[in-house]
């Protein structure tokens, strides 16, 4: 029989945090009083994570592993969870322990009221520095600006999703995810859950600025043509300050000031200049080439080294 829960749990070289995450999402989800699986993605840990999934899955019958060949990154350990769980309602939740498991049973809440897809959005954010919380905002406002989706602000990967929804997200395969972003273009109904974020249990931060910004490159080009349309315009703009900076030579030069901006330094900065513009958009054009080609290739998302067994599928 097929539990009417999934909770899915991305981890990697998590061991400070995965006794305490197990002992509370337990908790949590026995409140319910209905099934309910754990399906914990170990994304290529060395710490010694996996050894602890084994021995939950011994000792716990709700607990699936997952575990990948090696580090594939927290939205592919995601996709993984969602391709192995059978769940009516699946739960995104970190392995950190910021977002609590019991803010679970106010999503489920908005679920049994009929929403599809219940996202968990940030009122507070203990334990967080000034520059992440200003480029976190900076990130959101950047991405509701210029994609082609909404996506509310202050709101991550904590979410619960109804099984339609997750069908439709599992034939969604492109290699380059955002799932945050993916999830709302689904549509179906959805609605906000506000909570209080902690701080990490323990362990550091598996998303350091390199990664947030290369998960903000995924999100614009996933969902948006801007940076490419933004070349269009910035082109054109120069075309048109060229043009009338010749008007403005011409006229000079009939005034006798012909030396006016004369000289090869003037010449050397504007080549310099217009270089540097032509290379950064040859770099956006190569980020959505490169996206395609990733695509083109046709390898799968990520390879496993141990599945639940194909009767618990």
């Amino acid at each position: 029989m097929k539990p009417v829960y999934s909770v899915i749990v991305p981890v990697f070289n998590e061991t400070g945090c995965l006794e305490e995450l197990h002992r509370r999402v337990s908790e949590v989800m026995e409140k319910t009083g209905e099934s309910w699986e754990l399906v914990l993605v170990d994304d290529g840990s060395t710490d010694g994570s996996t050894e602890m999934i084994h021995n939950f899955a011994q000792t716990d019958s709700h607990v699936r592993p997952v575990i990948f060949a090696r580090n594939y990154g927290h939205q592919l350990a995601v996709t993984a969870g969602m391709d192995y769980s059978r769940g009516q309602a699946v739960i995104v939740i970190d392995a950190d322990l910021q977002d609590p498991p019991e803010v679970m049973l106010d999503l489920i809440a908005k679920w049994r009221e009929g929403y599809e897809v219940v996202y968990a959005v940030r009122e507070e954010r203990e334990g967080e520095s000034g520059f992440k919380l200003f480029t976190a905002s900076l990130f959101y406002k950047v991405i509701h600006k210029i994609t082609d989706i909404k996506i509310p602000m202050n709101t991550g990967d904590f979410r619960l999703l109804d099984r339609k929804v997750v069908n439709v997200m599992n034939t969604m395969r492109e290699h380059q995810r955002f799932l945050r972003g993916m999830s709302i273009w689904t549509g179906f109904r959805q609605i906000g859950v506000p909570y209080k974020r902690a701080a990490r249990f323990a362990g550091s931060t598996k998303y350091p600025l390199k990664k947030m910004i290369k998960l903000a490159m995924t999100a614009i080009t996933s969902f948006s043509y801007f940076p490419l349309q933004l070349a269009t315009w910035v082109g054109a703009f120069f075309t048109a300050v060229s043009f009338l900076f010749l008007v403005v030579m011409i006229i000079l030069r009939f005034a006798a000031h012909s030396t006016f901006l004369a000289g090869q330094v003037t010449t050397l900065v504007a080549v310099i200049f217009l270089g540097g513009i032509q290379l950064i958009f040859l770099g956006v054009l190569g980020e959505y080439i490169g996206r395609i080609y990733d695509e083109v290739k046709g390898r799968p998302l990520y390879t496993t080294r141990e599945t639940p067994s194909d009767e618990n599928n």
